[in-house]
């Protein structure tokens, strides 16, 4: 029997490629293992949005290479794409994969271990062509990903993302709808749409196929009763694109929105494509679109040149925007990107201190979101997705976490629950059905 584990860091489009090397692995008769037993095979999926993901990319490599030295170890994602030299030389590594041929890493894997040779692949990220996936039943969560679309034609000054992804292609819209009607046969209810630039899916098909009117045939998909988005950036945002979706059954109110700061000098500095008026306006209209909206984002702290008061700029339109979720990052300096070389570094101690007064702020944010629901709702779906042996855990349409008591796992089912209280973070409900 052969073993295997794959070690995801990073994205959701990294979890879904995961998930179909697990799934390719499976069906040719791999036994898919946790990390902590010994395996025949090892694919380390890695990320490096920061440099703590590369950091954790070759400790994750290093800990699989120790755990059996006669493994078969693979490095792809987005650390091995960008420093490939550097994976390939980290002892125990049998072979480096790049981001643009994930679909066959498992075939690869098969043939190092049976003793053939593997060469290396998928470096070339602009050859224009989509890497095709079909995951059939996902292995790890209640939740489908489906990836539509990669890469990135922004070139954000902090972001290596576009150099380690590509510019954007995107899967053919057939070949999305068949993979969302085979995930619903499977049961799944809720699928994510997920890419790098997920807003910019369909603007390199000449069919004239844009995120909108491929949600709207995922929308008409018997069994599909959730469906979410990737994070968005406010630039694509338009009161078309949200007039549009806003139509449609099954779109649930909860939008991930790639801010990265709420002042304009500062969104300029990051060469962000609007302004922070611009994004306030995209918000408001979802928020008038969209009843129990529920918003997160992403935000970066200590931008190189960001002043006290341009960061007192972003705290004010987050208190005022009031999101459920925020993902705050201090700014980390990437090798290659034009921030890297930009004058005005902030120090780290400053980074941390603006980072834990937004994290302070949030908490007060999310209690008070918490409060206004609770008095405005009586009854919400939910879909539980885990068990802790007394409560089962889900998430409402607006994607606040809620905690049932349960005598059983309820894992993958819709259920309606009456809300009862809330302890600042999650909400805690009654099944009544």
């Amino acid at each position: 029997m052969i073993k295997a584990c794959v070690l995801t860091l990073g994205c959701r489009v990294n979890q879904y490629e995961s998930d179909f090397i697990m799934e390719e692995l499976s069906k040719n008769g791999v036994t898919i293992c946790s990390p902590q037993e010994k395996c025949d095979i090892y694919i380390i999926n890695t990320c490096s949005v920061t440099g703590e993901s590369d950091r954790k990319s070759r400790q994750f490599i290093r800990k699989c290479t120790k755990s059996n030295p006669s493994a078969v170890v693979i490095v792809t994602g987005c650390f091995s794409q960008i420093n490939k030299e550097a994976a390939e030389a980290i002892e125990g590594v049998s072979l480096a994969v790049g981001n643009n041929e994930k679909s066959k890493i498992a075939s690869l894997a098969l043939d190092l271990y049976n003793g053939k040779m593997a060469e290396t692949c998928g470096f070339d990220i602009y050859n224009g062509k989509f890497d095709t996936m079909s995951v059939g039943a996902p292995l790890t969560r209640t939740r489908a990903f489906v990836k539509i679309e990669d890469g990135c034609d922004s070139k954000c000054a902090y972001c290596i993302i576009p150099y380690a992804r590509g510019s954007v292609r995107s899967n053919l819209p057939e070949n999305v709808i068949n993979e969302v009607k085979n995930i619903a046969r499977q049961g799944y209810r809720e699928v994510v749409l997920t890419g790098i630039e997920t807003a910019s899916y369909g603007k390199d098909l000449k069919d004239g196929t844009t995120l909108a009117s491929l949600m709207r045939e995922v929308d008409r998909i018997e069994g599909i009763s959730r469906i979410r988005l990737g994070s968005l950036d406010p630039f694509n945002v338009t009161s078309e694109f949200v007039d549009e979706i806003s139509k449609l059954r099954h779109v649930m109110p909860h939008f991930h929105i790639s801010m990265q700061s709420g002042c304009t000098k500062t969104l300029n500095s990051m060469k962000r494509k609007y302004t922070a008026e611009r994004a306030e306006e995209s918000i408001n209209y979802l928020k008038e679109k969209f009843s129990d909206l529920m918003l997160s984002a992403d935000i970066i702290v200590g931008f190189p040149g960001e002043s006290d008061e341009d960061f007192e700029a972003t705290y004010e339109f987050l208190k005022k925007q009031g999101f459920l979720h925020l993902h705050i990052f201090p700014y980390s300096k990437r090798e290659g990107t034009v921030a890297a070389k930009m004058s005005g570094q902030v120090p780290e101690e400053t980074k941390k201190a603006r980072l834990h007064k937004l994290e302070e702020m949030q908490k007060q944010i999310k209690a008070k979101l918490l409060d206004e629901y609770l008095n405005k709702n009586e009854y919400t779906e939910v879909l539980f997705e885990s068990f802790d042996g007394e409560y089962v855990h889900g998430h409402t349409p607006n994607f606040i976490e809620l905690k049932a008591k349960s005598d059983a796992g309820l894992s993958g089912e819709i259920r309606k629950v009456k809300l009862v209280s809330h302890d600042g973070d999650c909400l805690f409900g009654e099944i009544v059905d």
